[in-house]
């Protein structure tokens, strides 16, 4: 009588707002969001495995056939020169990702991409901490602390061999305001604005 099971061909790709279209197999993501300007595909398996550190798929990659992709629009961040070095760090727990399904999921990591860039695109004054006074908190080792006292022949002169101290190993530089740790020879240091200013 004719009777038979046919596998689908197809590859599922949804939007951020929950809308499912599928697209025959073989095809490439390029041919996805060549139609959808800033757009980007991600793999369902990567966004449940990796979370916000799901890579997006190349351009020629290949799209599998009875599998979801999720088709979003990653906001562009224009860096400037002097911020190349240092990026924004973020830990991501993904264990919490993994009981979702793929709508929660999608919604989700357009939430966090959408709260990194909001968050990088404000830029700290440039002036943070050189307008005032700062408080600068030192973890010296207790040997090393009274190595400087024995060396000294008043008070006076440790507080200048601790201020030689910091300033020595920040390179002559004063500290930023966020509340920044650094450790170099032992000696750990965070400097911040003081309460109510």
């Amino acid at each position: 009588m004719g009777n038979s099971i046919g596998k689908s061909k197809k590859a599922k790709i949804m939007k951020i707002d929950g809308e499912i279209f599928k697209v025959k197999t073989p095809t490439t993501s390029n041919d996805v969001v060549k139609d959808y300007p800033n757009h980007v595909l991600l793999d369902s398996q990567a966004v449940k495995h990796f979370g916000l550190r799901a890579k997006p798929l190349e351009p020629n990659q290949e799209l599998k056939p009875r599998k979801i992709y999720f088709l979003v629009d990653l906001p562009k961040i224009d860096k400037p020169e002097e911020d190349k070095t240092s990026s924004l760090h973020r830990r991501v727990r993904s264990s919490g990702i993994r009981n979702m399904n793929a709508k929660d999921r999608l919604e989700l990591l357009m939430l966090s991409k959408r709260s990194v860039s909001d968050i990088s695109l404000v830029k700290p004054p440039p002036n943070l901490g050189l307008d005032g006074p700062m408080r600068v908190k030192m973890r010296l080792p207790k040997a090393q602390l009274e190595k400087l006292m024995e060396e000294s022949n008043d008070r006076s002169e440790v507080a200048e061999k601790i201020m030689s101290l910091y300033m020595g190993n920040n390179n002559g530089g004063v500290g930023g305001g966020g509340g920044d740790v650094a450790e170099h020879d032992g000696v750990s240091r965070q400097t911040r604005k003081p309460r109510g200013e």
